[in-house]
């Protein structure tokens, strides 16, 4: 099973981002599909156990339609998975990983699509900021981008950029501003200090699947006590971006080596807590 852990930043002020560098861009303009899905999910009253109680009104159900033009090598896609339900339980369950929009599982190791859904709606609103910096084939991204939210995703490996940048290139009725570039996530001198709403990662489970032929700085050629130590600075680095009351949540899970249980999630989550963050909540994830 998978460890989803999030935190909260109490001590940082909210600022609004003044607007990022020029950096590489996917194309991000957006109007209604003629998709015949629920844009937005029912939102039910909810609890969360440990810190805060969340009681979210219905939103409405508002479809429109709109003779949209697609910008060139764009495609149209489906903008949300049928019969979607905000999870209200501390054990998350997705039998089917989710293939609406571009998502899919070719790329080996990234998250169900379901996770983000759920976060990105729970933790933030229309025009936050989200960071992934553990991008992948832009998972976390697609679904910023989808649900209107402001994103940035960065990977140490150019090839996961520019798989990213593909998957992202759709129209959907949504507007957001849409950022990629390759970078590492311990050193983010791009993102300024406390302009970050949201951090919706997936990092890797220390060596367990690489990611690159040894990119310099890739966390996931490193053996397990080595990757805990590099995660310290991964944590400080996402404790500095974040803003006051932001949250952090990122999955990961544990792992074995010769027939014993590494506990891997809680000893990244210590990491982030030394860091300055405090723990807000703990998700199961179950493995199908």
């Amino acid at each position: 099973m998978d460890g989803l852990i999030g935190y909260t930043d109490p001590s940082k002020m909210y600022s609004v981002p003044d607007g990022f560098p020029s950096w590489q861009t996917v194309p991000t303009y957006a109007k209604c599909t003629l998709c015949r899905d629920r844009c937005y999910a029912e939102i039910r009253p909810v609890i969360l156990r440990i810190y805060h109680v969340f009681l979210l009104s219905e939103l409405g159900i508002i479809l429109l339609y709109f003779n949209v033009q697609k910008k060139k090598g764009e495609i149209f896609i489906r903008e949300a998975p049928e019969k979607f339900k905000l999870e209200d339980t501390t054990i998350w369950s997705f039998p089917e990983r989710g293939s609406w929009a571009t998502h899919s599982g070719k790329y080996r190791g990234n998250w169900s699509p379901y996770i983000p859904r759920n976060l990105i709606l729970r933790y933030s609103k229309k025009k936050d900021w989200i960071l992934d910096q553990f991008l992948g084939s832009g998972t976390t991204l697609i679904e910023a981008k989808l649900l209107g939210r402001n994103a940035i995703g960065v990977d140490i490996n150019s090839e996961a950029v520019k798989l990213s940048n593909t998957n992202l290139n759709f129209t959907c009725q949504e507007r957001s501003k849409i950022f990629t570039k390759q970078g590492n996530a311990n050193n983010l001198p791009f993102i300024k200090d406390e302009n970050i709403d949201l951090i919706c990662t997936h990092p890797p489970y220390a060596d367990i699947i690489r990611y690159s032929k040894e990119i310099p700085g890739d966390i996931s050629h490193l053996k397990y006590e080595e990757f805990l130590k590099e995660l310290e600075q991964v944590a400080r680095e996402s404790y500095r971006v974040l803003k006051r009351q932001g949250i952090c949540a990122f999955m990961i899970g544990d792992i074995r080596k010769k027939g014993y249980v590494l506990p891997l999630g809680m000893n990244s989550m210590q990491k982030f807590v030394e860091a300055g963050f405090k723990l807000k909540e703990i998700i199961i994830k179950e493995q199908h």
